[in-house]
């Protein structure tokens, strides 16, 4: 564990690192965890032997516990719930049979290659299943990227960890052989599955009802708003933590219990969230380099990388490509989707969830889990930006059947109403009229690039942001007219 000196001088580089290679690290081939991950090797024992960080180190755990919670529950706020059923198809299939696809590839590939037991290596599997969204962050916010596949990213991103936290909590109780017979699995299920995240709901639901109703009567101060919120987490993890159930799955319960119940927390304390999170998982980044500088060395070195080669090229991408075969898109978004499932951060949170929880093999699957992980966030990091720019000259040149999609629904077909055309004579009557109509450009960005003719007035809206551009409109009244590809 760092002293007090070194613990305030890592928190300084950062915030300073990470605020000034901001800019660079939007441009090159590079990302905030390959940058902290290899500080914290440089400064870990192998290096200078500036930070020093043992396997059950307090601080480290702290760090992880903070920035898991936090991140689960701000992606159940950004979930939205009324995009109707079809909009979770994508996300379904790929969080349910691709991720047990993934699994059980990952399990097969660690028990041939590493001679793991079976249920150590089910728990390598599902761990390695968890995909990154800070490794991801690059490629969502790229606006060339059509929209429907950015929500395809971000919604699995986002769930993930859900599905495959249960997963590794039952493994992780066999292991331990803790649970004995029926009456004691089905008591032990229902605390992790159910009285868990029942607790982190009400408490989610209470909290944020409690914040609307004072603010709206007394008035309460956004810093005050945005520290509230931050307490509502930690509330949230500590109440299904001290029930018997998972703290991680009742931060999650939490963040839903906001949505659902329609209790909107300030977005200045998304804001501040976001920012905590993003300073508490870097600095974990640092810690975690550091920490497998030393572990490395205690694992077949050769057989990890062929696994890790497995996991990053194989078992990802076959499963996407077999979940997605009846989606209406183009091979270059299959193969897009299918390559972005980084391992990162999240990976090794449960990995070290498994050393804390004295899971036998824990140390060996941390190290392994961390070789994986430094291997897919080079890969992964190094290779966002300029995947991106090719996806997005991909679209520049043609129009895609994704582009053509705002939700993930849309990408197996899901269809829309009829709607009654209008003559180019009729649009140029209401045009010159008293109550002109609102014209929308939706016409993919290949032809928009290509074509040298425009609707004087119209709005232009790439195709895949419909849905986004009319939430951002408060209200209007006027008709909408519509020209696309």
């Amino acid at each position: 564990m760092p002293d007090l000196l070194t613990a305030f001088a890592l928190i300084a580089v950062v915030l300073i690192v990470s605020a000034l290679a901001s800019g660079l690290v939007e441009r090159v081939p590079l990302s905030f965890p390959i940058i902290f991950l290899g500080l914290g090797l440089v400064l870990g024992p192998r290096g200078f032997g500036v930070l020093e960080v043992g396997i059950h180190d307090t601080a480290l755990e702290a760090i992880a516990v903070l920035s898991l919670a936090l991140v689960l529950f701000l992606d159940a706020v950004r979930l939205r719930f009324d995009e109707g059923r079809r909009a979770w198809l994508v996300p379904v299939l790929i969080l349910g049979p691709g991720t047990l696809m993934v699994i059980a590839i990952v399990a097969g590939s660690a028990a041939w290659l590493l001679g793991l037991g079976l249920i150590p290596a089910l728990l390598l599997g599902a761990i390695l299943a968890s995909t990154d969204p800070v490794v991801l962050r690059d490629v969502v916010r790229d606006e060339r990227v059509p929209v429907s596949v950015r929500r395809v990213l971000t919604l699995e991103a986002g769930m993930n960890d859900i599905v495959v936290l249960p997963i590794v909590l039952i493994l992780a109780a066999v292991a331990r052989a803790e649970v004995g017979g029926a009456a004691d699995w089905a008591l032990f299920l229902a605390r992790i599955l159910i009285v868990g995240p029942v607790v982190g709901f009400a408490l989610g639901g209470v909290g944020s009802w409690a914040m609307e109703r004072v603010d709206a009567a007394m008035g309460i101060r956004r810093e005050y708003q945005a520290l509230y919120g931050l307490g509502l987490v930690l509330a949230a993890y500590f109440g299904g933590t001290a029930v018997g159930g998972d703290g991680f799955l009742a931060a999650f319960a939490a963040g839903i219990a906001v949505v659902i119940l329609n209790n909107n927390l300030c977005d200045c304390f998304l804001e501040y969230g976001e920012t905590t999170a993003e300073m508490a998982m870097l600095l974990a980044f640092v810690f975690f380099g550091a920490l497998l500088s030393t572990l490395i060395g205690t694992i077949p070195i050769v057989a990890t990388l062929v696994l890790a080669a497995i996991v990053i090229f194989v078992a990802r991408p076959l499963a996407i490509s077999l979940v997605l075969l009846p989606a209406t898109i183009s091979p270059r978004a299959r193969a897009f989707v299918g390559w972005f499932g980084p391992r990162g951060l999240n990976s090794l949170l449960f990995a070290l969830l498994l050393v804390a929880n004295g899971v036998p093999d824990s140390e060996l699957l941390l190290a392994i889990v961390g070789l994986v992980v430094l291997v897919s966030v080079v890969a992964h990091g190094s290779s966002a930006t300029p995947l991106a720019a090719w996806y997005g000259k991909q679209v520049a040149r043609e129009t895609l059947a994704e582009e053509r999609e705002s939700t993930p629904g849309g990408l197996f077909g899901q269809q829309t109403e009829r709607i009654p055309r209008i003559t180019p004579a009729e649009l140029s009557a209401r045009l010159a009229g008293d109550d002109p109509p609102i014209v929308l450009d939706l016409r993919s960005r290949s032809e928009y690039l290509h074509a040298d003719t425009r609707i004087p007035g119209d709005i232009r809206v790439a195709p895949d942001q419909l849905t986004i551009w009319a939430d951002r409109q408060t209200s209007h009244r006027r008709p909408l007219v519509i020209y696309c590809t």
